[in-house]
């Protein structure tokens, strides 16, 4: 079967499930997305690399990627290659340079192991015509604070507390909510930090 690659295109809160939350992956040559519900923790751990934040301590798919490394293993893909009663099915495609060994994963762990080892990530037709959705007009990438509740995101960000603040200031604030670990408030910073960089 012909492989389609997908790239990350958004991750925000799911309307459809509470807690849970909307991993859209995009065709890389066409105009389908392909949405999955993934939880809160893979959600966090796919958001904090595509913004390269440094979380104090490994997490659980930094640790995976760690430890693979040190063993010389390497992730070379991501396959979502089946889809059963509405739950997508992964596999990771690893390589220790003398064989080559395949791994099932939940597909939410499968991609952020993925975005650590800057791998591509395939699907199969079926699987896009089943379950994909095809975008009309402008093509949008969004990436939405994903420690938000819904009730919150209707507030400004401005209205943070963190309006007031230096962007130095900003900055430092964020380093030490990393070295907290307190992903939420790291979050917040970096929106507000994102919002001065865009005006």
């Amino acid at each position: 079967m012909k492989k389609i690659k997908l790239d990350i295109v958004g991750l925000s809160y799911s309307q459809t499930q509470s807690g849970a939350y909307a991993l859209v992956l995009g065709e890389v040559s066409g105009r389908r997305r392909l949405p999955i519900i993934i939880g809160s923790f893979e959600a966090q751990a796919i958001a904090i690399e595509i913004e390269k934040m440094t979380p104090s301590r490994p997490l659980t798919h930094d640790l995976f990627k760690s430890f693979a490394q040190a063993y010389q293993i390497e992730v070379q893909e991501v396959i979502i290659y089946n889809l059963v009663d509405g739950i997508f099915y992964a596999k990771l495609i690893c390589n220790d340079g003398k064989r080559s060994v395949e791994i099932d994963a939940r597909t939410s762990d499968a991609i952020a192991v993925a975005v650590r080892f800057d791998c591509p990530i395939f699907t199969y037709e079926f699987i896009l015509s089943t379950a994909g959705i095809v975008i009309e007009g402008n093509d949008f990438v969004y990436l939405e604070n994903i420690n938000e509740t819904p009730e919150e995101k209707s507030v400004s960000t401005s209205v943070s507390g963190y309006a007031s603040i230096s962007t130095e200031e900003l900055k430092t604030k964020l380093q030490e909510a990393l070295a907290e670990e307190s992903y939420e408030k790291a979050a917040k910073i970096r929106d507000e930090l994102n919002k001065r960089k865009a005006s």
